[in-house]
């Protein structure tokens, strides 16, 4: 395929940069309105989302594009751990909840409905019951066939009742749901640990400074648990931290006396306990046979006797790490994403100019055309064909919009030994480049 076929173009795409931008907080009167999270703001203004309903909201392309690069790392990292991918139907029948008794426990926040037959029916906040009746459904299942992995990553459904902060708390979000089926607690533990590992190596990559805490069970159940938050003013959980002595917990399971669990073995004096806000973005539960006894889910052992599951369940907030990201990343103007998300890549500029217009452009087309023959970097470029505008202006949007790398086709670019000015936004470093260097540097960028 010829390489032209990958260039995209800032006036063909679905953007409004015409879009009055909000007022800063320093701007703003004491009484005047205004979003207080800063990523939903941007979002918005933005075209990464755009509202549909209190606490929905529509993906537009380029958040979509971010969101499906996380979901193809969270894929790779699942897959590499044995998980194979399914889909579950997004409604749940009411006696499939009530037999886990979470029909009444989950109360107003469970979307109920309900058909013309007048069946009972839930949307999916959680998955939990639905494999764990499909599991039990099978007939035979041998000993061998464990470690079983399944996870899913769908849209999930949740009745907020004060949805806010866009896609942090909202009514519909992408969350990655696995459920693991082990022999035995030991082995089950052993499952619970990779996927944690695997969690590790999904927020590592990201890049996003991330605390993995101690975390309390709720509704899920289960007797262990570890919550990954991102730490902004924001967020809704307290976690408390100490560096000296290595607690790291959600302050839900703190004693009521407030004092320390006993993994801390230092004195009250000496141990410096912090108390952060956190935005959770990520949750692991060993559940043991909270569900698999409920539902009579069993496999044969070698003796050929039905023994329950151990479980385990591990969750993912998609569109929660999208946008929590952007809010740890961010400034107040301009967005910054965990580079491996961002949408694309590359954004090229062409020098305005009233007689030469047309040539700047086509150089900018053929270094598009260089990327692009790049396999990791098909898609990842855009050119701002906007040549009525100035590079300045054009450079404020590409800023603001959090493109990882500007290049800059000014004058120098059309000498004899063109020199491309190369922007790294969220260094903001400035560097001059050869067609050579460039191209180097291209290859050195990596994407998923």
């Amino acid at each position: 395929m010829s390489s032209y076929c990958y260039r995209r173009y800032v006036s063909r795409m679905f953007q409004n940069f015409g879009k009055l931008q909000p007022k800063s907080k320093s701007e703003r009167h004491d009484q005047e309105p205004g979003l207080s999270c800063n990523s939903h703001k941007l979002m918005l203004y933005n075209d990464i989302i755009a509202p549909s309903y209190l606490g929905g909201f529509h993906m537009l392309p380029l958040g979509l594009r971010a969101l499906e690069k996380l979901t193809r790392l969270v894929d790779y990292e699942m897959q590499a751990v044995g998980g194979q991918k399914i889909a579950m139907t997004s409604l749940a029948k009411e006696n499939v909840w009530q037999k886990s008794g979470r029909w009444e426990l989950a109360g107003a926040e469970l979307f109920t409905l309900m058909d013309r037959q007048k069946h009972k029916f839930c949307l999916g906040p959680t998955h939990e019951e639905l494999i764990t009746n499909l599991l039990s459904s099978l007939s035979a299942v041998s000993y061998k066939q464990l470690p079983i992995r399944l996870y899913q990553i769908t849209r999930k459904f949740r009745d907020e009742m004060a949805p806010k902060y866009g896609l942090l708390r909202g009514r519909e979000f992408e969350m990655k749901d696995m459920y693991t089926f082990d022999t035995n607690k030991e082995t089950a533990l052993e499952t619970y640990y990779t996927l944690c590992d695997a969690y590790d190596r999904i927020f590592d990559r990201l890049g996003v400074h991330y605390v993995k805490a101690s975390g309390a069970t709720g509704i899920i159940g289960g007797d262990l648990s570890h919550e990954y938050h991102y730490l902004v003013d924001i967020g809704q959980d307290s976690i408390l931290t100490c560096d000296r002595c290595c607690v790291k917990m959600n302050k839900e399971l703190a004693s009521e006396d407030g004092q320390l669990p006993n993994s801390c073995q230092l004195p009250a004096t000496e141990c410096e306990l912090q108390e952060r806000k956190g935005i959770e973005v990520g949750h692991t539960f060993y559940l043991g046979n909270k569900y698999s006894s409920i539902f009579e889910a069993t496999y044969k052992n070698q003796a050929g006797e039905n023994i329950e599951y151990c479980m385990g369940c591990y969750g993912l907030g998609m569109t929660r790490i999208l946008q929590a990201a952007i809010e740890v990343l961010s400034t107040e103007h301009n967005i910054r994403w965990p580079r491996l998300l961002a949408p694309h890549q590359i954004y090229i500029i062409p020098k305005k100019d009233g007689t030469r217009g047309d040539e700047y452009l086509a150089q900018a087309e053929h270094l598009s055309d260089l990327f692009t023959q790049r396999p990791q970097l098909r898609g990842e470029v855009v050119i701002d064909d906007r040549m009525t505008f100035t590079i300045g202006r054009r450079q404020i949007d590409a800023d603001r919009l959090g493109y990882p790398y500007i290049v800059i086709l000014g004058v120098k670019a059309m000498e004899s030994t063109p020199l491309y000015e190369v922007i790294d936004t969220a260094k903001g470093q400035t560097i001059f480049m050869s067609k050579e260097q460039l191209l180097t540097f291209a290859d050195t960028i990596e994407t998923i």
